[in-house]
């Protein structure tokens, strides 16, 4: 377990620097929510006030009921973890099994985690897209998916800014995505404090799909704004990665701390070789993360089916 002093860091994101890129951003259609329109998802939770603290919790690769009723699934385990208390619920793509179709949501998903539908900023996965253009999870959260059904968005909470992407769709420097991704960067800037999640994770020891590196682009950028935490699933198993780069250097004055949270409910991977920078790993436990988010820190914990305390847990200050 990893804990540092709650207190803010020196360095600040080049904000003079980020305001110049939003304007050429803007001017070539970036910025703002999914779609380049400047919305953000949903109308549960609120923006909040500035300095309060507030709780999120965080999963993907969720909802599974082959052979088994909704009630009796492992995705009725995980969902019994997440408190009224939770802000927000952040699903981590592949939402539910086996192809993301209008009747698995139906069936499987919304008896379980649909409970705190309204509450649930979500990011598509590969088996989303097993129905044509995603259609099951664009129709099931609607507005919450964010705006165009592209799959990419942002909001705010408190001191908190969340950017929700599709590492479904082009995720390359060339894309639109990835141009509305440093504008968004860019008019965030006054914000303390950043997370960004998506399905496929830039760094992975698990054994089945290891690390996507088509991602490191996104995650390079992230860290050049000063962005604090990445959310991915795809692997179904739990690891958290301490602060890096996007070529996987450590580095604890800038770097984006990492968790691969695939342990919704899908059968769970194993490792294989593991990373470095990789602080801590599970592959045995279903569970969730419960991020606690203040005004300059944020702690964590992963919290497991079955068992009363934490299986990991820290604390840490955000870079500004």
């Amino acid at each position: 377990m990893e804990s540092t002093r709650k207190v803010r860091c020196a360095h600040r994101r080049p904000r003079r620097l980020w305001l110049v890129l939003a304007g050429v951003l803007a001017a070539c259609g970036g910025g703002g929510g999914g779609g380049g329109d400047g919305s953000s998802a949903g109308s549960s939770g609120g923006a909040g006030v500035p300095g309060e603290t507030f709780t999120v919790v965080a999963a993907g690769d969720i909802a599974q009921c082959a052979g088994v009723s909704a009630a009796q699934s492992s995705a009725a385990k995980t969902a019994a973890l997440v408190t009224p208390g939770d802000v927000f619920v952040l699903t981590l793509g592949d939402q539910v099994y086996e192809d993301g179709t209008d009747a698995e949501y139906a069936n499987c998903f919304h008896p379980t985690w649909g409970a705190f539908k309204d509450r649930i900023r979500p990011a598509p996965g590969n088996h989303d897209y097993q129905t044509a253009g995603a259609a099951g999870y664009y129709n099931y959260f609607g507005a919450q998916a964010g705006p165009d059904r592209s799959g990419y968005y942002s909001f705010d909470r408190g001191d908190w800014h969340f950017i929700a992407l599709n590492s479904l769709i082009d995720v390359s420097p060339q894309s639109a995505q990835y141009r509305w991704l440093q504008a968004d960067l860019a008019q965030s800037s006054g914000k303390l404090c950043t997370i960004a999640y998506w399905h496929y994770p830039a760094f992975n020891s698990g054994i089945a799909y290891g690390s996507i590196l088509a991602m490191r682009p996104m995650f390079e950028a992230l860290h050049a704004a000063g962005v604090e935490i990445v959310l991915s699933g795809h692997e179904h198993l739990y690891e958290r990665f301490a602060p890096q780069t996007a070529d996987g250097t450590a580095d604890t004055a800038r770097g984006v701390r990492q968790f691969v949270v695939g342990t919704g409910g899908r059968a769970l991977n194993p490792f294989g070789r593991i990373l470095p920078n990789s602080e801590f790993r599970s592959s045995n436990d279903w569970g969730v993360l419960r991020l606690t988010l203040g005004p300059g820190s944020y702690s964590w914990q992963f919290m497991a089916v079955g068992k009363a305390a934490p299986l990991d847990a820290g604390s840490t200050s955000c870079h500004r």
